[in-house]
């Protein structure tokens, strides 16, 4: 929908609400306008004629509380000086037309996370800016980063350490279990007699007669 349509919209509005009217939504040819009174302005949504009215009206309400919980006051001034944050949470709850399934609580989390990231980068924008403006800066930035990836480096040289006692651990417990399995492989109802230190099995040789036994004869 081009820019001019949905101006064109806006500025239809205010001509077909009543100042006594008790109903919230009120319709034209080609839209419906689904609104809520905030004081002294006007929660608005405007939705084709086909569009699922209740569905609408939860998602209106919806809207306001998020202007509730971020405007301290639902006015005109502190609307425009939260502009930015009320347009990054109706863009949670309705995406490409579309209502997503999110609630209040929902919003405060993903709008919280997205200041983090902010913040995060105003800390490496300054940082950079600082080190435009000052070579002193530079050394502070730079020692600060240093610090943090000595702290990178020492909890890898940590997991490594865990990590080869780990692997150390499993040699000798796969070492253990081999030599048990040999013992009792060889292991038997013959007994341990049945196997020479050698490995091979004993040769029991006849005794082999004497010349005096051959006179004898």
């Amino acid at each position: 929908m081009p820019r001019s349509r949905i101006e064109g919209l806006l500025a239809s509005f205010p001509k077909l609400v009543a100042s006594n009217a008790q109903h919230t939504t009120v319709e034209t040819e080609s839209v419906r306008y689904v609104y809520q009174p905030l004081e002294a302005v006007y929660m608005v949504i405007i939705t084709n004629k086909a569009s699922n009215i209740l569905q609408d009206i939860e998602t209106l309400h919806l809207f306001a509380r998020v202007v509730g919980d971020v405007c301290r006051v639902p006015e005109e001034k502190e609307i425009i000086r939260n502009a930015f944050e009320l347009i990054c949470a109706f863009d949670e709850v309705v995406s490409l037309g579309y209502r997503e399934n999110v609630n209040l609580q929902q919003i405060r989390t993903i709008i919280e996370m997205d200041s983090h990231e902010e913040k995060i980068q105003e800390m490496i924008a300054r940082d950079l800016l600082a080190v435009m403006a000052s070579p002193d800066a530079l050394l502070t930035v730079y020692s600060r980063n240093e610090t943090q990836g000595k702290e990178l480096e020492a909890k890898e040289v940590q997991k490594r350490k865990a990590k080869q006692i780990e692997m150390q651990k499993r040699e000798a417990a796969k070492r253990g279990s081999a030599s048990g399995g040999l013992g009792s492989s060889f292991g038997g109802p013959f007994g341990s007699s049945a196997i020479s230190p050698s490995g091979r099995s004993p040769v029991v040789s006849e005794p082999t007669p004497s010349v005096s036994s051959f006179e004898s004869l």
